[in-house]
């Protein structure tokens, strides 16, 4: 990136494997990249070289991230140095420290390239834009002192009939006309001002006129004159009344051309503006960025891993060859599968393997986003769309350009919206709310859904040429229950993340534990067993950890329950179950027949010594939160 040549940037890491891929990850994008292990070397580098962006680690040994970027930002000579945090903390107070000491920004580990070039192309853009601005600024304020010192300002004199009586020669330049000319015209016709259609407006409005009335002095930079070619131009002035023997005889009025400011002030104003597009821009990344759950952020590798999805089940690796294959086209794709089984996970997959992978990857829950509001999120707005739009907004869509764009719960989308993705979809170009621009995007269309949007169409609330259009390649994620093989590779990913997140050492399960979450069938897929695992961790006290089966509903009390184990059933009865297997009990009734003998026996004694969570050998919690669920009380 030639904006880029020569900025240079400091990677500060105590870590020499981060500072390797940190060093890999933006070597070649132009920057000019210096390296630092630790705080103290940062510190007198910083001093000697002053770089543009310093991505900084915070958990080092000796003086941390946070004491650097205090005494960075503390001495005035480097105090605007934009640093960028690195770290694995992902608590809200470590992130509200670092913004409060004066970092511009916060990158989780382990590092996403995309996202790491991302921020900072950004963030030097953005030191850049402020450095042109300030140079501009500086411009203008020598400008504006150079007009004020100078004697070159147009000087004319206006009778009370509003005759010109006098002009000078700057003016007479200034306005194109000769002397002799202009004195034989009035100021109404030369020097009124306009109103916001063009209009000149009429006398009595006009500051001269007034002043020549009320003999006060007047000024103004937002009125225009016009010279001898009938061309208006910008101007500021000042009109102050002359006073005669006995009345105000005439005024004078001291003007000059604002051409050049006028523009310079535009060109600062529209440089403004790129600047806080740049910094909203910046803040929804990050608003997704950081959304992204610890699952996705903190994944296992393994030998049958693809890209952050863990696994080797046979269900797997066949969606996972799929998605292969279509990831290196722009083909658009259509994620199906239950609540909860990774279609965001996948939808990251396909980025990661598409050559889109160093662009933006946009989510958007569709589902989450209140109706009214969707179609700002998706495509933008223009200040004054609407009563709460007090400035432009980027949508989503334009955040993606040259990317990706997620569209998860698609089926929740109104049938308005429906239409406008549609043309997205056909024509590559959005349009703001509030405005008539087209505006032309090169995006990749990844949506996702839980919901049959077939059976969508024939009721009449999904649209069936949006529904074509977004089938051109169907995956379906399979549901955990699906692939049980892959539950211990899950397990161990979770556990590696808890032991990081509650400084536990987690070492796995037992195998007791193990049995019960393989039998279990799932209905809330990975991010249920993922919860299971979380409040697990949290409870136990040892490394290997215990599952309360209160947690995990006893799967074999469903099976029992299903027609299709019931194999044995006599053919010649038509599938009637026999009155014999009728009068059986379920597993769940002679356990709670069970448990209420032993509670009758001991006294409903339940913990201690002889209780009965001792003689069941369980812990005293999980007997009781069983028996809560079998609807076992003490008599009165």
């Amino acid at each position: 990136m030639n904006d880029n040549f020569q900025e240079t940037l400091l990677l500060v890491d105590d870590n020499p494997t981060n500072l390797q891929v940190l060093y890999q990850t933006l070597e070649g994008h132009g920057y000019k990249l210096l390296l630092a292990k630790n705080g103290e070397d940062a510190i007198n580098i910083t001093q000697k070289v002053h770089p543009a962006l310093i991505l900084l680690d915070i958990m080092m040994p000796g003086m941390d991230g946070y004491e650097v970027c205090q005494k960075i930002k503390s001495e005035q000579e480097t105090s605007d140095i934009a640093i960028i945090f690195l770290s694995a903390l992902d608590d809200v107070k470590d992130k509200v420290k670092g913004f409060n000491l004066g970092a511009v920004d916060y990158v989780a580990k382990p590092f996403q390239s995309e996202e790491v070039i991302a921020r900072v192309e950004t963030h030097i853009k953005i030191k850049q834009l402020e450095k042109t601005l300030e140079q501009k600024n500086k411009q203008l304020e020598e400008d504006n002192t150079l007009i004020l010192e100078s004697m070159g300002e147009g000087l004319l004199g206006v009778d009370k009939q509003g005759d010109i009586t006098f002009i000078n020669p700057a003016g007479s330049e200034i306005m194109g006309w000769l002397e002799h000319e202009i004195l034989t015209k009035s100021f109404h016709d030369l020097f009124m001002h306009t109103d916001d259609n063009g209009q000149r407006n009429p006398i009595e409005k006009d500051n001269i006129f007034n002043t020549l009335r009320d003999h006060r002095v007047r000024q103004s930079d937002t009125d225009i004159f016009w010279n001898k070619n009938g061309q208006s131009f910008p101007v500021e002035y000042t009109v102050t009344a002359i006073e005669g023997k006995t009345d105000i005889s005439s005024a004078c009025v001291v003007f000059k051309d604002i051409s050049e400011r006028k523009n310079r002030e535009q060109d600062l104003s529209k440089a403004l503006e790129t600047v806080e597009e740049l910094r909203e821009k910046l803040q929804v990344e990050n608003t997704y960025l950081k959304a992204e759950s610890s699952y996705l952020q903190e994944e296992i590798r393994s030998e049958q891993n693809y890209g952050e999805i863990v696994g080797n089940s046979r269900a797997l690796i066949k969606t996972m060859e799929e998605a292969e294959q279509v990831a290196v086209t722009d083909t658009t794709v259509l994620i199906n599968g239950e609540s909860g089984t990774g279609k965001e996970s996948m939808a990251r997959a396909l980025h990661q393997f598409s050559p889109r992978k160093n662009r933006p990857l946009i989510k958007v829950n569709c589902g989450a986003i209140s109706s009214s509001l969707v179609e700002s999120e998706l495509f933008g707005h223009v200040k004054g769309a609407f009563t709460s739009a007090i400035s432009d907004r980027t949508g989503h869509f334009e955040l993606a350009d040259k990317g990706t764009i997620f569209l998860d719960e698609i089926g929740e989308l109104s049938l308005d919206v429906q239409v406008k993705l549609l043309r997205v979809l056909q024509e590559q170009e959005i349009q703001r709310v509030g405005s008539g621009e087209l505006i032309n995007v090169d995006v990749r269309i990844i949506a996702a859904t839980n919901r049959d949007l077939r059976k969508m169409v024939d009721e009449g609330t999904f649209r069936m040429d949006l529904f074509y259009r977004l089938n051109v390649f169907p995956l379906t994620v399979p549901p955990l229950r699906e692939r049980k093989s892959d539950i211990p590779l899950l397990i161990a990913k979770f556990l590696d993340q808890l032991t990081k997140r509650l400084g536990k050492s987690l070492q796995g399960i037992s195998d007791v534990s193990m049995e019960l979450l393989m039998d279990y069938h799932w209905p809330g897929n990975i991010r249920e067993l993922q919860n299971v695992i979380e409040r697990s961790a949290i409870l136990s006290k040892t490394e290997i950890i215990e599952v309360d089966d209160a947690l995990v509903p006893i799967s074999i009390e469903q099976v029992k329950l299903e027609i299709k184990d019931l194999e044995s059933l006599d053919t010649e009865n038509n599938g009637i179950i026999p009155q014999r297997l009728c009068e059986y009990k379920t597993l769940a009734e002679n356990e709670k027949d069970y448990i209420t003998r032993l509670l009758n026996d001991l006294n409903w004694v339940i913990g201690g010594k002889k209780g009965v969570a001792e003689i069941l050998d369980v812990p005293s919690s999980t007997l009781r939160s069983r028996m809560k669920k079998l609807g076992i009380e003490r008599p009165d």
